[in-house]
């Protein structure tokens, strides 16, 4: 999401970068001291549990591992060129990385053995790709293959390639819906959606107008799909389709946001999806099931992202023209709060327990901790500690998992 700068502006930024975390540091120990390690506020953890937050770091080739249990710096992993996403397999103790690569190359995935925390393989893939998406049962993989107009469909238990599908112009996102049955595939140069039969390769539709797709989401019925339209202003919903009664894939409609919407955020019960409005500095509330939209609220400089609770009552949007997450409570219809991070919160995640809140910062390079206890709207939220990453960290996914045997784990 950066670009390069001239010398000088660039040596200018890295001093301002370093007075900057000496300063969040300071504001971190602040928070920290006075409270000692509260083992109250911590889930009290098994021996042999562990969790960790995976980021991406897209300038340095490499993934910083946190330590959830203990909330410290575990490793930095080297990967590939360009590192742009993560996900985290639901069924094996496994985490994967998109490795975009050169501009003219190829990329492919790198497979981390997480209860080691080491790279076990790759999977080579195409020209840049983008996202990543894995299927309910961590059997297959979706990859966007944004230089080569295509998506890949990856065995993972055989780490290979399966298929390899023609998309539309530049796909940079890929999700496959709850029930397997469709994939919808947001293709940015395109200025459109393209939905494929994962099961046959096959391309059912495609559908125009959305400027800049990108980020789409699929309801947890696979009903429905939302896609940014980035480059303008508008959401495209979409009607999958259904065999009983047999409904061929639809548009339903183009909803009006506001500017640059360029990520959207689902309810965990599906009922609203909260848009972030990237040079609008808003949010704008979505109700799915009718396809409304409700006002919107100014959220900061720049919303990037936003995360939703998982009790439904709260959204959290990092904003990537500041330093701060701000907090909205989804039942008053208003900001409550806003946490000082590092500079451009640009991706988010919740600890398995939701006791902490992680942003990647991608201008100040680190990695923001945010201690949020449980979601009441009583909660006071502060930041707990800045964990050091490396250049532009850009995504983040969360694994946690047992082992066999421990020899026991230091719990806060």
């Amino acid at each position: 999401m950066t670009g390069s700068a001239d010398l000088i502006p660039g040596l200018f930024w890295r001093a301002r970068r370093s007075t900057l975390r000496l300063g969040l540091f300071a504001l971190a120990l602040l928070t920290i001291l006075p409270a000692g390690c509260h083992q109250d506020r911590f889930p009290q953890y098994p021996a042999n549990y562990r969790e960790y937050a995976y980021v991406t770091n897209g300038g340095s080739g490499t993934v910083t591992v946190v330590d959830v249990v203990n909330v410290r710096l575990d490793r930095d992993i080297a990967v590939g060129l360009n590192p742009v996403a993560v996900a985290a397999s639901p069924t094996r103790n496994e985490v994967y990385v998109v490795n975009s690569g050169p501009a003219n190359g190829t990329g492919f995935i790198s497979v981390i053995d997480a209860e080691r925390n080491v790279v076990a393989g790759s999977i080579p893939l195409h020209k840049q790709p983008m996202s990543i998406d894995v299927d309910a049962k961590g059997e297959r993989a979706y990859v966007a293959n944004s230089g080569s107009d295509s998506v890949s469909i990856v065995d993972l238990a055989s780490r290979r390639e399966a298929a390899q599908i023609a998309a539309g112009d530049d796909p940079v996102a890929a999700r496959i819906s709850p029930d397997g049955k469709s994939l919808v595939v947001a293709d940015r140069q395109g200025n459109g959606v393209t939905i494929i039969d994962p099961g046959t390769g096959r391309i059912r539709a495609s559908f125009s107008g959305c400027a800049g797709a990108n980020d789409p989401v699929i309801l947890a019925d696979s009903s429905k799909a939302f896609v940014a339209c980035s480059a303008g202003h508008a959401v495209m919903v979409i009607a999958l389709a259904t065999e009983h009664p047999a409904m061929p894939d639809r548009l339903e409609t183009l909803m009006d946001v506001g500017r640059a919407p360029v990520n959207l955020a689902l309810k965990p019960d599906g009922g609203e999806i909260f848009v972030s409005n990237s040079l609008s500095d808003s949010v704008s509330e979505v109700v799915t099931n009718s396809n409304d939209v409700l006002d919107a609220t100014l959220m900061g400089e720049g919303p990037a992202v936003g995360l939703v609770s998982r009790d439904n009552t709260l959204l959290f949007v990092g904003n990537y023209r500041s330093q701060y997450v701000a907090i909205y409570s989804i039942d008053d219809g208003r900001r409550i709060a806003s946490v000082r991070v590092g500079d451009g919160p640009s991706a988010l995640a919740f600890s398995a327990a939701g006791n902490l809140l992680f942003a990647a910062d991608a201008r100040s390079g680190d990695v923001a901790v945010v201690r949020i206890g449980g979601f009441a709207k009583g909660e006071t939220y502060s930041l707990f500690t800045l964990i050091p990453a490396g250049r532009d960290p850009n995504a983040i996914a969360v694994k946690a998992f047992k082992v066999a045997e421990g020899s026991g784990s230091k719990v806060h």
